[in-house]
């Protein structure tokens, strides 16, 4: 499906039945919509699922006319995917960058978030580690193909991740985005404490994003009635994709289905 707005055109995959509860997807940056292939399965069951292309970022979504330049940009791109989908208050599934851009638009226009899930939510709480900025330095700086493999065996410390998805991911970074990413700030202790929707907060037990405990704690400090969940076997870059089943399971009790 392709949705034109004054942005450009966002690419989405659907599944799942019609008349179903309607679940956004949010990939991280430069993952794509097929970063979610371990979990369209077990999420469309009984939920409408769409899959999102960030725009400006690798994927299928073309930006054009009115660029995405601020925060504001980024937030009302994603509401106008919304309108463009007819939907009246979706659920956001989200992680990594995907989780900043959800969780900054549940805050501004909490009626248009039904449930949020966020997961493994990098600058959401906290800031990242020092080791895993200088490890994926080298991409920022001069991204290809051969470091974008590089840093993800590191992170994941060898996982064995979906080849093709890799491959995907490599070419990715070699040739977006071809504008500056729009980062949301981290949001305040006030905006946290005030935030209304329905949250529930994976995080990779692994990762070296963060430190998974301390942020299980900050979160918990810092949202009313905030679920959180650990997945102990899983690094930030091994999700949503391993391990499927655990986060499915956790994603399913987040949605209440």
């Amino acid at each position: 499906m392709a949705l034109e707005s004054d942005y450009g055109i966002t690419h989405v995959i659907t599944c799942g039945p019609q008349d179903g509860p309607p679940v956004i997807l949010l990939p991280g940056a430069g993952a794509t919509s097929t970063v979610w292939f371990g979990n369209a399965s077990a999420l469309s069951a009984h939920n409408r699922v769409y899959a999102v292309d960030l725009i400006g970022d690798a994927g299928r979504s073309i930006p054009h006319s009115k660029p995405v330049k601020t925060v504001d940009d980024l937030i009302s791109w994603l509401e106008s995917v919304i309108d463009g989908l007819g939907l009246d208050s979706p659920s956001l599934i989200s992680h990594s960058y995907g989780a900043m851009i959800a969780l900054a638009c549940a805050i501004r226009n909490p009626d248009a978030v039904n449930r949020l899930v966020l997961i493994d939510p990098n600058s959401c709480f906290a800031g990242m580690k020092p080791q895993y900025l200088l490890h994926a330095l080298p991409i920022l700086l001069r991204p290809n193909e051969k470091r974008e493999r590089a840093f993800i065996e590191w992170e994941t410390d060898g996982a064995s991740l979906d080849e093709d998805w890799l491959s995907l991911l490599a070419l990715g970074a070699a040739s977006f985005p071809k504008s500056k990413t729009i980062v949301p700030k981290r949001p305040d202790k006030k905006a946290l404490a005030s935030l209304s929707v329905a949250t529930t907060v994976i995080l990779a037990g692994r990762s070296k994003v963060h430190d998974s405990r301390r942020l299980e704690a900050l979160v918990r400090a810092s949202i009313p009635h905030v679920r959180t969940v650990i997945v102990d076997s899983a690094t930030h870059h091994t999700l949503p994709m391993l391990p499927a089943a655990e986060l499915n399971a956790a994603l399913c009790s987040a949605l209440g289905s």
